[in-house]
């Protein structure tokens, strides 16, 4: 079973890189996790909407096939570990490569919303490009412990 993570943006600080690394590599091996970087659109003189859909095709170009599509955005289902830990392993059963797309400064095209089978949101707070990136992998690391029964995560 494969996760991608699918993100829309210029390459991050080397401790964002850094700490992405450290928890896709802490993945199990039964599911493993990558990061695809998308390169932005050029604003110039593009509306919002050409440059969501110049990137929606940059994304759907990247999308490993078949894959249940995953959109991250502020209006998406927030949930808690546990539960996000519960629809990870859903997701597993079904035995498809699971893409998260995290969208650009503009976020994510509409259509593709539209597509994506889920929709999550991290946090009510705006988030830099690269934190979303590092929280998202550690949530995936912290949803596969849970899953292993693995003490990284503790109920309180």
């Amino acid at each position: 079973m494969k996760l991608v993570v699918l993100a829309v943006g210029h390459r991050q600080a080397s401790w964002i890189e850094a700490g992405c690394s450290e928890y896709l590599k802490r993945m199990p091996r039964e599911l493993t996790a990558s990061i695809v970087h998308i390169k932005p659109e050029a604003r110039g003189s593009k509306t919002r909407e050409q440059i969501l859909a110049a990137e929606a095709r940059r994304i759907r170009d990247a999308l490993p096939s078949p894959c249940r599509l995953v959109a991250l955005d502020e209006r998406g289902d927030e949930l808690t570990t546990l539960k996000f830990a519960q629809r990870l392993e859903h997701w597993m059963q079904e035995g498809r490569t699971i893409a998260f797309v995290i969208g650009s400064a503009d976020g994510i095209d509409e259509g593709l919303k539209c597509a994506a089978e889920d929709c999550l949101r991290l946090s009510s707070l705006t988030l830099p490009h690269g934190m979303a990136c590092l929280l998202l992998c550690e949530q995936l690391y912290r949803a596969s412990s849970v899953l292993k029964n693995h003490p990284y995560h503790r109920e309180g």
